[in-house]
């Protein structure tokens, strides 16, 4: 609800805290007094980095919002702004929000923002998370018709193998044996990892850190690996292992579409809803590069096995990674454009029972 312009005081910073709603409060020359968490994840800004700045400069709001903003301090009157477009502070996303705007006193602006499009998010994520869901039991069902028959074909060549006598004969069984071999490793792959994640407190800059090693040993040509380290990130539980191939899979394809810089960027998210769960803090892992992007086509799919946009791929490596993160209860969003691919990997930092 918002605060009636009569009020002069505006509500404790210890409910203003635990709100989900994003509240942001402005001097008359519109520099940030206070943000709340909610406003900092929203805005992917730090309060003590912003505290004092001009948020128009922040958030790259337009002249007309800034007139109306002035236009509400001088006429202590009240406005909502629907559908209003905002950029984050970090990655310059666009978001859409719905901006209430209360005038305290001839000093001080209350605003309180609520991002539209969050439940579509919400919405879309679920869907990304049954579609996987569907596609690996349909996985599950083809990968046992196709693994018994190959298992009768390899054995059916070595028994064949015994019997001849000339090796240019044998070339011709150990193609079958080999080509046999290839398809069962192939249908393990798309079925993706059965184990169950062994959890204990680990720290995900060693993680990257060590993926980094792995990809800068791979030599790409050009390839630089930049970090943006938050180091008061706490540890989390999670299967070390698992992670790491997760974290290869994603920064190996970026590199492997021809991107010759890629970001690895930690931050942490308050109050963030993953799946039906809200969790009060996880953590958010950006994985950004300058490649090609993801074509258009392919976006709403990239998740499923077997999808992808190069030749040479075999569609696994993102699947994959999804169903690692998965395991840990998060999930892999992004966004992309030629120049400017995001995959944003989400992780809870609470503790659970599973």
């Amino acid at each position: 609800m918002p605060l009636s312009p009569d009020s002069r005081q505006p509500p404790s910073n210890q409910l203003l805290e635990a709100l989900n709603t994003a509240v942001l409060l402005l001097d008359e020359a519109l520099l940030l007094v206070y943000l709340n968490p909610a406003a900092e994840n929203l805005f992917e800004i730090s309060r003590r980095q912003v505290l004092g700045q001009y948020l128009p400069s922040i958030v790259r709001a337009d002249t007309a919002l800034v007139s109306r903003l002035q236009d509400a301090l001088q006429a202590q009157r009240s406005f909502t702004e629907r559908e209003l477009a905002l950029y984050t502070a970090t990655t310059g996303q666009r978001m859409t929000v719905d901006c209430v705007v209360t005038p305290l006193s001839r000093r001080e602006l209350l605003l309180e923002t609520m991002q539209v499009d969050h439940h579509l998010r919400i919405a879309l994520e679920e869907n990304l998370l049954s579609q996987q869901q569907a596609a690996r039991e349909f996985l599950r069902g083809l990968a046992h018709e196709i693994k018994n028959p190959l298992g009768g074909l390899r054995g059916a060549a070595q028994l064949l193998e015994s019997e001849l006598e000339q090796d240019d004969l044998k070339e011709y069984t150990r193609v079958i044996i080999g080509e046999a071999d290839r398809l069962r490793n192939l249908v393990n792959r798309m079925l993706g990892p059965n184990n169950v994640p062994v959890k204990q407190p680990v720290n995900i800059h060693q993680i990257l850190e060590h993926v980094r090693s792995l990809v800068d040993a791979e030599n790409y040509p050009g390839l630089v690996i930049e970090r943006q380290y938050d180091p008061s990130i706490p540890e989390l539980q999670a299967d070390s292992e698992l992670l790491v191939q997760a974290f290869l899979n994603l920064v190996r394809n970026a590199a492997e579409v021809g991107a010759d810089r890629i970001l690895l960027r930690t931050r942490t998210e308050r109050q963030f809803t993953i799946g039906h769960n809200r969790y009060k803090l996880v953590l958010r892992v950006d994985v950004m590069d300058n490649g090609p992007g993801i074509p258009a086509e392919l976006q709403e799919k990239i998740f499923y096995p077997m999808v992808t946009g190069r030749a040479e791929g075999t569609g696994l490596g993102l699947s994959i990674a999804q169903t690692l993160i998965n395991q840990h209860q998060g999930i892999i969003e992004f966004t992309s454009a030629p120049g400017n691919t995001v995959f944003t990997i989400f992780l809870p930092l609470e503790v659970t029972n599973d």
